[in-house]
C-alpha cells in the first residue's frame, strides 16, 4: 500500500508542473493574437490616452515574461482577467464549466455502459452472429462524427417538422437537475447520446479484445475444469482483469469527449464552454479564450491523473513498481 501511495503522490506532485506548462503554452499562443484587449474593452471610440491608461493599468505594456508571471499569480488567486464586456472571466467560466462537465460525464457514462455491455457480449459469443452484429454497430458508430449524429437526432426525434418531437431540438433555457429533473433529462439526453455513442464504438472493440485475451488464459480453463461455474469465473476474475486496458484507453477518450462537448453545445444551443469559446473567438476576446482554454486543459490533466490512479488501483502488478 505504501508503494501505491508513493505512486499516487508522484502523480499529484506532477500536477502543478503540468498546469504551469499548459498555462505557459496558452499564454504564449494568446500573446501573439493580433487583437488589442484595450481596444476591445473600451471600444472603437476610445481615445489614445484612455487606451494607454488601460494598458498601463492592466500591465499590457510590460515585458512578456513579467506578464506571464502576473498571469500565473492571477491564476493562483483565481483571477483570469476580464472579458471584453468587463465581466470577470472566472465568474463567466464558473457558470459555464459545470454544464460542460455534466454533459461530458453523461457522455462518458453512456460510452462506458454501451461498450461494457456490448464488448462483453461480443467476447462471450465471439465469431457468432451476436459478435457480428455488435461489430457492425461498433464500426458504424465509430465512423459517425458526433456533430453529424447530433443533427440526425434533431431531425428524427427533435421538436422540428417531420421529427417525432420527443426532445427539444434547441435548449432555450438550461434547467439544473435539482430544479426540474424531467426537463433537465429532456435537455441533455440528445447531446449526451451524440457525444457518447461514437466513443462507445471505439471502446467496444477494446473491451472485446481484452475479454477474449482473458478468457483464453490458463486460469480460466483451470477454474472451469475444477468445477467453478463459468459465469462466476467471468464475473469475479475475467471482468476485473479485462478492465485494465479499457481504463487506460478511457483516459485518452476523455479529452475527445471534452473537445466534442464544445461542438455539441453549439449545435444544441447550450450556453456552456463551447458557446463561450465561440463568442470569445468571434469577438477576438483574448482573455476569455485564454481562460476557457486553460480551464479545459487543466480539467483534462486532472481527469487523466484520476484515470492513472484508477489504473493503479485495479492493477495490483503496477503497485509493485
Amino acid at each position: 500500500m505504501s508503494q501505491l501511495v508513493r505512486l499516487i503522490g508522484r502523480r499529484l506532485i506532477s500536477l502543478p508542473i503540468m498546469i504551469l506548462g499548459v498555462a505557459l503554452l496558452v499564454f504564449v499562443i494568446m500573446s501573439f493574437s493580433p487583437s488589442d484587449p484595450a481596444r476591445l474593452a473600451l471600444g472603437e471610440s476610445a481615445s489614445l490616452d484612455a487606451l494607454e491608461q488601460y494598458r498601463e493599468r492592466n500591465g499590457l505594456n510590460d515585458p512578456l515574461w513579467l506578464r506571464y508571471f502576473t498571469f500565473v499569480a492571477g491564476l493562483l488567486r483565481g483571477d483570469l482577467g476580464t472579458t471584453s464586456g468587463n465581466a470577470p472571466v472566472t465568474e463567466v467560466v464558473a457558470q459555464a464549466f459545470p454544464i460542460t462537465l455534466q454533459l461530458t460525464f453523461l457522455g462518458l457514462l453512456i460510452a462506458i455502459v454501451i461498450s461494457a455491455v456490448l464488448g462483453v457480449l461480443a467476447a462471450l459469443f465471439r465469431d457468432g452472429w451476436v459478435d457480428q452484429i455488435i461489430r457492425v454497430f461498433s464500426i458504424a458508430s465509430l465512423a459517425t462524427p458526433s456533430f453529424w449524429l447530433a443533427i440526425l437526432m434533431i431531425q428524427w426525434v427533435g421538436e422540428v417538422p417531420g421529427g417525432w418531437g420527443m426532445f427539444p431540438a434547441l435548449v432555450t433555457r438550461w434547467v439544473p437537475l435539482t430544479e426540474d429533473p424531467a426537463t433537465y433529462l429532456r435537455n441533455i439526453a440528445l447531446p449526451a447520446l451524440a457525444l457518447g455513442v461514437p466513443v462507445a464504438g471505439s471502446l467496444i472493440r477494446v473491451v472485446r479484445t481484452a475479454m477474449v485475451e482473458e478468457l483464453d488464459r490458463d486460469y480460466v480453463r483451470t477454474a472451469v475444469g475444477a468445477g467453478v461455474p463459468y459465469p462466476i469465473v467471468v464475473s469475479r476474475n475475467v471482468l476485473r482483469n479485462a478492465l485494465i486496458t479499457p481504463v487506460t484507453v478511457l483516459g485518452l477518450r476523455v479529452g475527445y469527449l471534452m473537445g466534442g462537448a464544445t461542438i455539441i453545445e453549439i449545435i444544441f444551443n447550450i450556453q456552456a464552454m463551447g458557446q463561450l469559446i465561440l463568442d470569445g473567438v468571434t469577438r477576438n476576446d483574448v482573455f476569455l479564450v485564454q481562460g476557457v482554454t486553460l480551464v479545459v486543459a487543466i480539467a483534462f490533466i486532472v481527469v487523466n491523473i484520476a484515470v492513472d490512479v484508477l489504473y493503479v488501483l485495479i492493477n495490483p502488478r503496477i503497485r509493485s513498481i
